[in-house]
């Protein structure tokens, strides 16, 4: 029987993609091969590559203004490749909103470059999106749009002169965007679009244009990885397939406008369980703050209890609810493979572990 994954990342899977996985695992298609083991440069897996490159600028309703970039080394290499690539002679400013954006800011100050960290919520232990202002003539305009530790979320985007920079690797895929002044859209997809191993990068075609001026070497230039069609070097293929499954997945769904309406449902749900426990669970996260894909809350009345309601889900069919090393408590996330069912499973257990420890 499979579990309840509520895992932050990597995180569960549809389980129709799975099964479509083991399904052509050894014959791909009826072709006598695996997907893992035919060359990148064949038709084969270009339809593949390409496709899924296809139908994630689909998703996203965008023109070829945009490129997409498929890279490795996760989410946190961009820390540094975006100051690396992208950072001129100016100041580059970030918004400061937990561990994800910490860990790119000091990797651009190890780079050089001139950082300004315009707002934070770090005073109060990141519960909340604080109110922010980029600079018009910033090199780049910083943020990361979900934190998957301290369960918040941009409700919307700073509209910015300055080159918007958007790590979404958290809320990927899981709702429409507007790009209108996003440079760069970026992300792991092993939490809403497939597993570790690949990241997307959604880069504005004129900041190509700045990563042809910089002398860095190959493999960490942007410039170099589109004129390559993200072929440069061997890509990491089966996280590509997969990558491609989830994007026809979502389009089947209805596309991101139908992924988001089930996930508000998901929140709301999560959240009113929390909220009217009569203070027996608190989110961590202040109201109009609150992440959709990741749930932080305690067991207010006694902490004690937090790795009791881990353990006594374990037991009943859910995983991954275990909160992060730095915030503790409890942590749920709801990513676009949850369902509804599977959420209200989780608040009645909430319900009846309320019940036996009140």
């Amino acid at each position: 029987m499979r579990k309840i994954n509520f895992s932050a990342g990597p995180s569960t899977l549809p389980l129709e993609l799975l099964q479509k996985a083991q399904d052509e695992l050894l014959n791909y298609q009826n072709k006598g091969f695996s997907i893992m083991e035919i060359s990148h440069r064949t038709k084969i897996f270009e339809e593949v590559h390409f496709g899924a490159m296809n139908n994630a600028k689909k998703l996203y309703g965008l023109n070829d203004d945009y490129e997409v970039l498929f890279l490795q080394g996760g989410a946190s290499l961009q820390f540094a490749m975006i100051p690396m690539n992208l950072s001129l002679d100016g100041v580059c400013e970030y918004a400061n909103t937990g561990v994800w954006t910490k860990k790119a800011i000091k990797e651009a100050q190890i780079l050089g470059a001139n950082v300004k960290v315009v707002a934070s919520s770090e005073e109060d232990k990141f519960d909340h999106i604080p109110s922010v202002e980029f600079s018009d003539n910033a090199d780049y305009a910083y943020i990361c749009s979900n934190n998957t530790i301290y369960g918040t979320q941009y409700p919307s985007y700073p509209k910015t002169k300055a080159p918007l920079i958007v790590d979404a690797s958290s809320d990927f895929f899981s709702k429409k965007v507007d790009f209108s002044n996003i440079a760069v859209f970026y992300g792991g997809v092993q939490k809403n679009a497939g597993i570790s191993g690949l990241s997307c990068v959604f880069m504005r075609k004129d900041m190509l244009e700045r990563s042809k001026t910089k002398n860095i070497p190959s493999m960490l230039k942007y410039a170099v990885h589109s004129e390559n069609d993200s072929l440069f070097n061997t890509p990491p293929t089966f996280a590509i397939y997969m990558f491609a499954l989830e994007m026809q997945w979502l389009l089947d769904q209805g596309g991101l406008e139908a992924i988001n309406a089930k996930n508000e449902q998901k929140a709301k749900t999560l959240y009113e369980c929390i909220d009217q426990s009569g203070g027996f669970y608190k989110a961590h996260a202040k109201e109009g703050s609150r992440s959709l894909m990741n749930v932080s809350f305690n067991v207010a009345k006694n902490a004690d209890l937090e790795p009791v309601f881990v353990k006594e889900a374990e037991e009943v069919g859910m995983i991954g609810l275990k909160g992060h090393r730095l915030l503790g408590g409890i942590r749920a996330s709801i990513y676009n493979a949850i369902s509804l069912e599977q959420v209200q499973t989780l608040c009645e257990f909430m319900k009846d572990f309320q019940k036996k420890y009140s």
